[in-house]
C-alpha cells in the first residue's frame, strides 16, 4: 500500500482542460452560491471506504483562497455499476432538474470492467446523446475518462477504444475531458507508483486507492481553477 504521504504529481501538461468553463466563471464573478453536479458510477458515489473525488473537490474549492466566500456545494449524484446508458436516462431529475453550472460526467469505466454488457458503439452513442441534450443547457460540462487500475489494465485494448471514443465525442461537442487514465497511467508507467498502489484492495482490482483518489481530485480541482479564461 503506497505511504499516503507520497507527494501528488497532478501533471497538468496531461489533465489541464482545452477549453474555458463560462458558465462557472460567470458565476463565481456574479453568484455568492454556486451548484457543481457530479454523475457517474462508483468513481463518483464512493466505495469501500474511500472518500470520493465530489466532496474533496467540493472541499478544494471552497478552501482556496482564489474562491473565498463563495458556497460551493458538488452534489454527488453517482451510482455503482452504471455506465453511460444508465446515467443519461437520470438526466432529467439528477442532473438538469438541479440546474447547477458546471456538469463532471464520468464514464467508460464500466464499460470496460462489465464489457460483455456494452458494445463501445452503445457507449459512444449514449455519451455523444447526452453532451448533445447538455449542450443548449447553461451549464458547463467536463467528461471524467476512466481509471488506470488492475481490473482496466487487464483489458487493455478495450480500455484504449473506450477511452479514444471518450475524447473523440468531446471534441466533437467541444467540452473538456479530465484524462484520469493518462494521469494515472503516467503515474504507473513513468513516476514508478506500482500498479497495485492505485488501486484500494478491493477484491475486484478496480476501485482507486485513497491516495489514487485524493490526487486525482487535486488534479481535477487545478484542472478547473487554471480552465482558459472565457473570451470577452
Amino acid at each position: 500500500m503506497i505511504d499516503a504521504s507520497k507527494p501528488c504529481k497532478t501533471h497538468p501538461e496531461i489533465v489541464a482542460f482545452k477549453y474555458p468553463l463560462p458558465h462557472l466563471a460567470a458565476a463565481l464573478k456574479t453568484q455568492r452560491k454556486i451548484k457543481i453536479v457530479a454523475i457517474g458510477s462508483s468513481s463518483t458515489s464512493g466505495t469501500d471506504g474511500v472518500l470520493p473525488f465530489p466532496p474533496r473537490l467540493e472541499f478544494a474549492l471552497r478552501s482556496d483562497p482564489g474562491f473565498y466566500g463563495r458556497l460551493i456545494d458538488v452534489i454527488n449524484r453517482g451510482i455503482g455499476g452504471q455506465e453511460a446508458p444508465e446515467e443519461i436516462a437520470r438526466f432529467q431529475c439528477d442532473l438538469i432538474a438541479e440546474q447547477p453550472v458546471l456538469a463532471i460526467w464520468q464514464v467508460g469505466t464500466n464499460a470496460v470492467f462489465h464489457n460483455v454488457d456494452y458494445s463501445p458503439d452503445a457507449i459512444s452513442a449514449a455519451i455523444e446523446a447526452g453532451l448533445d441534450w447538455l449542450a443548449p443547457l447553461p451549464m458547463d460540462v467536463v467528461l471524467m475518462d476512466l481509471q488506470y487500475t488492475k481490473a482496466i489494465v487487464e483489458k487493455f485494448e478495450i480500455a484504449l477504444d473506450i477511452e479514444a471514443r471518450i475524447s473523440a465525442a468531446a471534441d466533437k461537442a467541444k467540452v473538456n475531458v479530465f484524462k484520469r487514465w493518462a494521469l494515472m497511467r503516467r503515474w504507473c508507467v513513468q513516476d514508478g507508483i506500482a500498479l497495485g498502489d492505485l488501486d484500494d484492495g478491493g477484491p475486484y482490482n478496480l476501485h482507486t486507492s485513497d491516495w489514487a483518489t485524493g490526487c486525482i481530485s487535486q488534479a481535477l480541482f487545478e484542472a478547473i481553477k487554471t480552465a482558459p479564461q472565457p473570451a470577452v
